[in-house]
Formats: C-alpha cells, sequence, structure tokens
C-alpha cells in the first residue's frame, strides 16, 4: 500500500480533480500542505499580498473558464478569517472555490493557542459546507465530498482546515486508483418543459431572462439557440451578461434599477411573459415586485429547488440545471418549428430593437475634467469583442454595465452579490492567470483600487499582464450619490491636497507613483481625446513588460449616473444629458434613432 502525508495526500487530489493553480500565502500552521505541493509539483502557486486576495484570485479564476475550480491556501486564525470575504462572495454568485487553511495542533484547540480559531464555525454560513478534519485518514474522503459538493447541485465555495499534526500524519493512499465522486444536477423532465413552452406560446410579448446560472452551466449556445428557434428577445442579468452577443438581434437590454439600459426596462415593462432560467431574481434587477410581476405570467428554472419562490411565486417553477433544462427546451421548440406550431415573434422583436434605437443615454462630452461616460465610449472602440472585462462595485461599475458592450460568456466578470470593494484587482490577476492570451481589462473606482492595491506586486512579480482602467474622482461616488436621499455628503470626499503631488489638484492619491513602486505601469489622462491613444498603449506596455499596466483616468468629481430612487425599474432617473442626435452616442449598438 501506498503511504504518505495526509497532507501530500490532500495534494495528489487536488491534482486529479484537475486542478492546476492554487492562489495563497504560507505559514507555520500550513508549511506541510506547502511542502506537499512542492514535492508533488504539477499545481502552479500564486503567492498573494493579502489572504483576502488569494480568495478574489481563486474566485477570478474559476468564472474564467468553465470547469475551473480556484484553489486558495492560507495559514490558521486570522489568514482564514481574512478568505470569509471572498467564500462569501463566490457563495452568492454560485462560484465553486476551495478554501484550504492549517490549523494549530488538535491537542490545543480548545486552549487558545497562537491563531488558533475555529474557522470552519465561521465560514459555515458562507460555503456549502466547512470541516476541521481531526482525523488525518478522514483527509482523503473529505477532500473528495469538497469537489463533489462545489460541483453539484448550486455550485459554491468549500473550506476545509487542516490542524498541522494531521497534515503530518501518515496514512495509507494510493493516489492511482483515487476518482472523482460523480457529480449531481438535477433535470427538468419533458412534462415541465412542455409546459413552460405552452405558456410561453400563449403569451404576446415574452421574454427570456438569462442568469448567470447559464453562464455557470457553459450553456449559452443553447439560450441563443431556444431564443432564436422562438423568436424570443433575451434579458441578460448582471450576472449572465454576454449569454449572447449584445449586438443580437434578439438581445433586449438589461434590466434594473442601476446596471440597466433604458430600452431594456421600456421593452421589460411592456411584456406579459418571463421565463427565468438560472436567476435568482436580485433586488437591484427587480425594484419593486409589485412593478416586476404586474400583468405577467413567470416560469422558473433554477438548480437549487429552494430558489423557487425565494423571491417571487412563479406560475411554473421547474428545478433543473440550466443546461439540460435548456437541452430539453430546444428539443421541444424544434419539434413545434417542425410542425409550425411557434407563434411568429418578428414583429414583438422588431419592437424591441427599434427601442434599442430610441432610447440611448449620451457618451460623447468633451469636458475638462473628463465625464466618466466618455471613458466607456472610448473603450468600446479600443476594447474588441474578445475582451475580458472584470469589475466589482460602484459608480463605474454601475457606467460601465450600462455602456460597455459584451458578446460572449465569461467576458464580463462581476462579483454580483457580495460586491466587496478591493475585489477588481486580485479577481483580474485571477481571470489572467486562468487565460493568458486573453485581452483582461479591469474597471475601477478609485476607492475599490486602493483597498487591495498591493496584490499589483503580484502581477509583477508572477508576470501576469492585464489592463485597469481606474476613474478617479477622489469619491465614494455610490455613496455619495445614495446620500442624496439624506441631503448630505458625509464622510465621502477622498480629496486631499498631496504635498508629494501638487500637479493633481486635490485629487489625493498619487496613484501612477503607487503603481510605478509596486512594479506595473501607469498612464494618468486628463484629456477625453488621449484615452483612445492611452488605453491602446496600455496594451502594448502590457504585451511588452508582462505586468499589470494601470489607466488613470481624472474625472470629474461628481457625476450622477442614472438609476432608480424610488425602487422602481419604472422610473430611473437619467441626472445626466441622454442622447438626442447620432453623435451623442457614436459606439452605441444601434444608431440613434431620433
Amino acid at each position: 500500500m501506498a503511504r504518505m502525508t495526509a497532507a501530500r495526500a490532500a495534494v495528489e487530489i487536488l491534482k486529479r480533480e484537475g486542478v492546476t493553480d492554487a492562489f495563497g500565502v504560507p505559514g507555520a500552521a500550513i508549511n506541510p500542505f506547502y511542502a506537499a505541493l512542492k514535492a508533488s509539483g504539477g499545481i502552479r502557486h500564486t503567492l498573494a499580498r493579502h489572504v483576502e486576495g488569494a480568495s478574489h484570485m481563486a474566485e477570478g479564476y474559476t468564472r474564467a473558464r468553465a470547469g475551473n475550480i480556484g484553489v486558495c491556501v492560507g495559514t490558521s486564525g486570522p489568514a482564514g478569517t481574512d478568505m470569509i470575504t471572498g467564500l462569501y462572495s463566490a457563495l452568492g454568485d454560485s462560484v465553486p472555490i476551495l478554501c484550504i487553511t492549517g490549523q494549530a495542533p488538535t491537542s490545543v484547540l480548545h486552549k487558545e493557542d497562537f491563531q488558533a480559531v475555529d474557522i470552519a464555525s465561521v465560514a459555515r454560513p458562507v460555503t456549502k459546507t466547512a470541516v476541521t478534519v481531526l482525523e488525518a485518514a478522514q483527509v482523503p474522503g473529505v477532500f473528495q465530498q469538497a469537489f463533489h459538493l462545489m460541483r453539484s447541485g448550486r455550485p459554491g465555495p468549500v473550506l476545509v482546515d487542516l490542524p498541522v499534526d494531521v497534515q503530518l500524519t501518515e496514512i495509507e493512499f494510493d493516489p492511482e486508483i483515487y476518482a472523482p465522486l460523480p457529480v449531481h444536477k438535477p433535470a427538468a423532465n419533458r412534462a415541465q418543459i412542455e409546459k413552460a413552452i405552452a405558456l410561453l406560446n400563449a403569451s404576446e410579448r415574452p421574454l427570456i431572462v438569462a442568469g448567470g446560472g447559464v453562464v455557470g452551466a457553459d450553456a449559452a449556445g443553447l439560450l441563443v439557440e431556444f431564443a432564436e428557434l422562438t423568436g424570443t428577445p433575451v434579458v441578460p442579468t448582471l450576472m449572465g451578461w454576454g449569454v449572447l452577443p449584445d449586438d443580437h438581434e434578439l438581445n433586449a437590454g438589461m434590466v434594473g434599477l442601476q446596471t440597466s439600459h433604458r430600452y431594456g426596462n421600456a421593452t421589460f415593462l411592456e411584456s406579459d411573459f418571463v421565463l427565468g432560467i438560472g436567476n435568482r431574481w436580485a433586488n437591484r434587477h427587480t425594484g419593486r415586485l409589485d412593478v416586476y410581476t404586474a400583468g405577467r405570467t413567470f416560469v422558473h428554472i433554477d438548480i437549487e429547488p429552494t430558489q423557487i419562490g425565494r423571491i417571487l411565486a412563479p406560475d411554473h417553477g421547474i428545478t433543473s440545471d440550466a443546461g439540460a433544462a435548456l437541452r430539453l427546451l430546444v428539443e421541444v421548440a424544434r419539434e413545434l418549428a417542425a410542425a409550425g406550431r411557434l407563434p411568429d415573434r418578428s414583429g414583438w422583436a422588431a419592437a424591441t430593437q427599434e427601442k434599442r434605437a430610441r432610447l440611448q443615454r449620451r457618451t460623447h462630452f468633451d469636458d475638462v475634467p473628463i465625464k466618466p461616460q466618455r471613458v466607456y465610449e472610448e473603450m468600446n472602440k479600443v476594447f474588441g469583442p474578445e475582451t475580458r472585462y472584470v469589475s466589482a462595485i460602484g459608480l463605474s461599475q454601475i457606467a460601465g454595465a450600462q455602456l460597455l458592450h459584451v458578446h460572449r460568456p465569461r467576458h464580463w466578470i462581476n462579483c454580483g452579490q457580495a460586491g466587496p470593494l478591493g475585489w477588481t484587482v486580485p479577481a483580474a490577476l485571477g481571470v489572467a492567470r486562468a487565460d493568458p492570451e486573453a485581452s483582461v481589462v479591469a474597471l475601477s473606482g478609485d476607492y475599490d483600487f486602493q483597498f487591495l492595491v498591493e496584490e499589483l506586486a503580484v502581477g509583477a512579480q508572477h508576470r501576469i499582464p492585464y489592463v485597469h482602467v481606474l476613474v478617479n474622482n477622489a469619491y465614494l461616488g455610490l455613496i455619495r450619490q445614495a446620500q442624496r436621499a439624506f441631503d448630505i455628503d458625509f464622510q465621502v470626499s477622498l480629496e486631499f491636497e498631496n504635498i508629494n503631488a501638487p500637479e493633481l489638484g486635490g485629487y489625493g492619491v498619487d496613484h501612477v507613483r503607487v503603481v510605478e513602486g509596486l512594479g506595473c505601469k501607469a498612464i494618468r489622462v486628463t484629456d477625453p481625446g488621449e484615452l483612445g491613444a492611452a488605453f491602446a498603449q496600455a496594451q502594448k506596455l502590457a504585451a511588452e513588460h508582462r505586468v499589470p499596466v494601470v489607466v488613470e483616468v481624472i474625472v470629474e468629481r461628481v457625476t450622477n449616473i442614472a438609476m432608480s430612487t424610488t425602487n422602481d425599474i419604472g422610473a430611473v432617473v437619467e441626472f445626466e444629458e441622454i442622447a438626442t442626435e447620432p453623435g451623442h452616442a457614436p459606439t452605441s449598438i444601434r444608431t440613434l434613432k431620433v
């Protein structure tokens, strides 16, 4: 029989479960695992600068490719608690990541040993399971079960906590005969699908709401085929953005209170039937449920049974993996199409595109300081459809979702539910690690950027190139805009006179020097006419030096981005000028129709 330490057995299982990359920070309580990682080989390790950063790198890595599972590793105590935010973000967005923590010896777990914390109990609410392994012989089974749980049903994160003595104990384990457990995913039956299509066919103005579950199931192709067969316009959610190209004739635009399009909300409010697939009816998508549901029939397909009816009561609910459901939807739709029993939706689809041509936001401004809308216009010009965008939260992300274009699944990578500041830099590094040849472009406001800015050094050390667009208004812009309801502007300004950089004129942090000090390249832009050249130069620098390149854009201090102030998708406030002539929105998908 093969004998090895439990730590080595864990590493061998990772490899056989398909893991090729890990992100983390070594330390005393996890060093046996690191020793096994080195001895075994085959898993590339990226050293983070902060353990929370490692967890977000693992998230970005998972989100970038179907089948990926990001692994983050840390020592005991504060390393585990630092990764809680990453676990929460992964759970909220159904992202499987594996968090491995070191722990104090089992004999002192009850004695308040140095950096000993019951991390399994801390992590349990934000994972599918979290366990401290007390018997070395259980390590193989625990890791096998971890991968089974991460992949089965609604995907999500798992934490495995390994006391140092457990890691060092030798056990009998033969990696050559190890096999992953079969993955369980519920699947719709034909009767359920036939009823869903019958409800769809009975409607006049149907929509498909495609969520992140479609992306997670790698089922975007099936979604597009079903939409085209039935002629049904599609509303991607923020997490589902990219399931069909933005320029597709059936793309109706996004709906919601913030990350939405004027035409998307207008089309939704005219609909009479909604088929939700792999979505969770997030509150910033729906807003007030009485407005969202009025006069509409709903079918909801989700992999998690308890999601059906959680937010709204559908007329027909189906528990199913999005891919399994879409395969049946396509099968039944093909049969109906062959029999001539599918309604003609061409008029309704054309109406959605007519709205796209009329209801647009203005992006072309020549103001100095730069208006942020111009930043996204120039990004659309320079960064092509192959670009993988990465963003977290804030006005920069909201405006980006309103104005950028995404054409492929997994090309808008966003923490949708948790929205932790600081997520963007490490997540972008994880995405670029997963797809080294990709054009990765991150988007941040200055506050998000500053939270985990030290992770840029990881990109410099490990030669991970990407472009980071930093929209700097020296403000907590989204919170400032929210404070309008309280008639305050309190503790949200980041403005100060930097004694080392008077040329910044009160914008405070000299991001260019910070970035350069971390071993990366940086460009500052203050004139809108220079944006395109700066983005192109950033791409060249990233390719040449193989490091992150930051383009800092100094934008006007206060810009109110369109959003609802009453939680009503029918009452989104357009704070800025809207497009009234084609030149106002030169990179819009449809040429403005006045």
